[in-house]
């Protein structure tokens, strides 16, 4: 790994990692800024601002940018996330001089046309929509929703078609000010690149963009809580789900882990037990989402009417076994998928940029993937029983459901299942362990 930081005056930081086998370069710009930045009024802005970025600028219309990208084969792209949104490009690396203007241009230089603006809200009202016509997709922004009610954690990205409706030119403008600031950036670049000819492009491009940093979000406070829809569907979509870690808390990489022991794949407890030995349902897995302040531990089952009633306690079955029975094998396993997964994504330019700019967002420096790898191998089964009781033993359980749902268990149910993991958690816990995620060298 070859990873070079640099800093503007402005408060822009640059990093790379340079790729010399490869003819590529993949680069973009990441903000600080996500849909839990915005206020009520707000929801959905952060997304619609991404959009608009590619609609014209003062130096090109929304033609030009296309053009000029796909005439030397390149591609670019935006996404937008809870605590960020990325903009960025892949393109040969001769092309990457090209790069860096296109992305300073539509960050620093959109010029938010009133009849762009009209066509791109028409285009995200139909994405709204189509979440109402996708189960999985709506049960997940549910979850969401009831995890953190009232706060801008649990509302979706998209927004509503009211507040997506409401947005002006004036409205996009001022959010654009308020957050796309120096200070909040970070250009990241992997490939076939030279840091000092990325910091020489930045000064010329990036500059004169605003110092300081954007306005921080407020912190979240999960609460739980059951949130059903009753619809005539084939199959009904369920979501289980648990308070999770930050990205900084000690047993990250065990909760992690845990996700994989449990239903990360076709080995998994959960797919061995509900999947394979019982065959209740098509898909199972289970997932965990860190934040910067909190995460979400949850569980997906996609299942027919008829089996949800057996469906929910052999989840809980499991869950509550997890804090005594999980085994030093399948713990094994787990580090090893994740240890792939980590290798793997280095391959590729567009993985590590990602990689490596959420890193210096998330931690102020970037891991050397052999300390990510031992945080990895220190987890031992006894932290993952530990953390699994901690987790499910007597906590206030998240529920989302859509489709035939009406004869699903109760959150309420499904609390008094999980109390008795509560002695499980009083042994695991004084066996555990603790992994430091703030030592690390700085690259």
């Amino acid at each position: 790994m070859d990873v070079r930081i640099s800093h503007l005056d402005n408060g822009l930081t640059i990093v790379t990692d340079r790729m010399p086998h490869l003819e590529t370069a993949a680069l973009g710009v990441w903000v600080r800024v996500g849909s839990r930045n915005e206020t009520e009024s707000q929801h959905g802005l952060t997304h619609l601002l991404e959009h608009m970025a590619f609609k014209g600028t003062r130096r090109r219309s929304a033609r030009d940018i296309a053009e000029e990208i796909e005439a030397v084969g390149g591609e670019l792209n935006a996404s937008t996330s809870v605590e960020n949104t990325a903009y960025y490009v892949r393109v040969l690396a001769q092309d990457v001089p090209l790069a860096v203007d296109l992305l300073s241009d539509i960050l620093g230089n959109s010029v938010i046309d009133p009849q762009e603006l009209k066509r791109e809200q028409h285009v995200i009202l139909q994405e709204i929509g189509g979440v109402q016509d996708s189960p999985e997709d709506w049960a997940f922004d549910l979850m969401q929703k009831t995890a953190w009610p009232g706060q801008p954690l649990g509302r979706t990205i998209l927004g509503t078609p009211t507040t997506v409706r409401a947005f002006t030119p004036e409205s996009i403008r001022e959010y654009l000010d308020t957050h796309y600031r120096a200070g909040s950036m970070v250009l990241s670049a992997a490939g076939k690149v030279d840091h000092d000819e990325i910091v020489k492009l930045a000064k010329e491009r990036f500059g004169d963009f605003p110092t300081g940093p954007g306005v921080p979000f407020l912190p979240a406070q999960y609460h739980g809580g059951e949130n059903r829809r009753v619809r005539d569907l084939m199959e009904a979509q369920l979501l289980l789900g648990f308070e999770g870690k930050p990205y900084k808390h000690p047993d990250y990489y065990t909760i992690q882990i845990l996700a994989a022991v449990l239903g990360g794949g076709m080995s998994s407890r959960l797919f061995q037990e509900v999947r394979e030995t019982r065959g209740l349902c098509y898909a199972v897995s289970s997932f965990h989402w860190p934040f910067t302040d909190t995460g979400l531990f949850g569980i997906y089952a996609a299942s027919g009417e008829d089996d949800l009633e057996e469906l929910m306690p052999v989840l809980l079955g499991e869950l509550a076994r997890a804090g005594d029975a999980i085994k030093e094998d399948e713990v094994a396993r787990a580090r090893a998928q994740i240890r792939a997964s980590l290798m793997m994504a280095m391959e590729s330019p567009v993985m590590r940029a990602g990689q490596i700019a959420r890193q210096m967002m998330v931690y102020g420096y970037c891991l050397e993937p052999s300390e990510i790898v031992e945080r990895i191998d220190a987890v031992t089964a006894d932290d993952v029983r530990r953390v699994a009781a901690e987790t499910f033993g007597g906590k206030i359980p998240t529920v989302s459901a859509v489709g035939p749902v009406s004869k699903l268990m109760g959150v309420d149910a499904i609390g008094e299942h999980l109390v008795g993991t509560t002695k499980a958690q009083s042994r695991a816990a004084k066996a555990g362990s603790f992994i430091d995620l703030g030592a690390g060298r700085h690259c």
